[in-house]
């Protein structure tokens, strides 16, 4: 039996290692600064994108583990927004486990990454018991005011990305908790914006997991959205487009995702899903070239200090191997460890505690939002999904290799871009 000071003697070692192995993986040659293809070595890339996964972990998985996330976790909000508190929390695990979910899934391996990573899994588990626990002093809130319907699906979308890691292993009474913190956010009515595929990702992981589902918000949010398609790859949020980065922080992976569950439910949906994984590709194509060798990339739309989170769906074509044919796996982990370090080693991107602060490079808290406090900024891990491809793949083996940006800028000929043709 784990007494609570074994696991808190536990969890202290943890964040030791991890403190050290951040560390070791930022004092690498060029830390600080975009690394070159030239000195981006496959393994100490792979090391590096592992620490920083773990120093955005640690302080809210410990916390959260040790039913301790309310009583140490900080809540910045941007100056004269009104307290975040009563949603920030579930913010920060949501969104966090969303982006590691596919690294967690991974299979155990003795190697000191395997180590970390099952070290990582447990406590994530012993989390979604605490938030999910009525009795916990770190139950969430699920229900109260609008939020928690988008956080809730973030939630979901982890679970799903990580069954055998996240939901198979846990008792019944966990999954019974997990499912009743889940169906209680259906009186949130979802506007009419990306936050449809809120609801429909909540109804499609209560569906995998065996729930009834409710399919008038299931399908609505896959109905809505093949209707505000607006061309090359990218859909409007709601009836109308906004130059902002929410076809990447939610429309094309939950939608994708969504699809993957239910496309073969009619042919109708079965057509859509395919639509919907061409245009991902094409829009990770768009994405790609969109990040600048420095890291830096155009700082447009709302949600801005959701840092490189703005690169999900780049990240989830490396991860489901759908990026396109001129895209090679080694140009995207070079453009995608280009973005994370900007974003993330900047002076000020951490307070003291090792909590993430408002800003887009460094603290910049003007940046926040009406909707934004410290636990909206954990959306950033939604970079880190490639870890979830073992260091076998080539997006983790294969040589460095200059992204578009590069090829191009440099002088070297290339072919031109061309938007994706909708069917007639």
């Amino acid at each position: 039996m784990i007494t609570r000071r074994t696991f808190l003697e536990r969890s202290t070692v943890g964040l030791l290692a991890g403190a050290s192995a951040v560390t070791a993986a930022t004092s690498l040659p060029g830390a600080g600064a975009s690394p070159s293809p030239q000195g981006n070595n496959p393994a100490d890339t792979r090391a590096l994108w592992c620490a920083l996964a773990t120093r955005l972990a640690d302080p809210v998985l410990t916390a959260l583990a040790s039913r301790r996330l309310k009583a140490t976790m900080p809540v910045e909000a941007a100056p004269g927004i009104s307290d975040r508190s009563n949603v920030t929390h579930l913010e920060a695990f949501a969104r966090l486990l969303a982006g590691l979910a596919p690294w967690l899934e991974l299979p155990a391996s003795p190697d000191p990454e395997g180590v970390e990573r099952s070290r990582l899994t447990s406590l994530s588990r012993l989390a979604l018991d605490a938030a999910t626990d009525p009795a916990s002093p770190d139950f969430l809130n699920f229900s109260k005011g609008a939020q928690p319907l988008v956080d809730a699906a973030f939630l979901a979308q982890a679970l799903l990305r990580a069954p055998s890691a996240l939901w198979q292993p846990l008792d019944a009474r966990v999954q019974a908790n997990v499912i009743a913190a889940l169906q209680s956010t259906r009186p949130i009515k979802a506007g009419e914006s990306n936050w449809k595929l809120f609801a429909t990702t909540i109804e499609v992981f209560l569906h995998r997991a065996g729930a009834k589902r409710d399919d008038a918000r299931l399908f609505e949010g896959i109905d809505k959205h093949a209707a505000w398609y607006v061309g090359d790859g990218t859909y409007g949020d709601g009836p109308e487009f906004h130059w902002d980065y929410y076809n990447a922080f939610v429309i094309q992976p939950m939608l994708v995702e969504a699809l993957d569950v239910i496309g073969e439910e009619s042919p109708a949906l079965t057509r859509f899903r395919d639509q919907s994984r061409e245009r991902l590709s094409r829009f990770a194509a768009v994405q790609e070239r969109m990040i600048a060798p420095d890291g830096s990339f155009p700082a447009i739309g709302r949600s801005i200090a959701y840092r490189c989170g703005a690169f999900q769906a780049l990240a989830l074509a490396a991860l489901r191997h759908a990026l396109p044919a001129d895209v090679s796996a080694a140009q995207v982990r070079v453009a995608l460890t280009a973005v994370i370090r900007r974003t993330l080693e900047a002076e000020g991107t951490f307070d003291a505690g090792g909590w993430l602060c408002i800003g887009l490079a460094g603290h910049q808290p003007g940046l926040g939002e009406t909707y934004i406090s410290t636990g909206s900024l954990y959306l950033c891990s939604v970079a880190f999904l490639p870890l979830g491809l073992p260091v076998t793949d080539p997006f983790w083996s294969a040589p460095p290799e200059k992204t578009t940006w590069e090829k191009i800028w440099s002088g070297e000929n290339m072919a031109a871009d061309h938007a994706l043709k909708s069917p007639r």
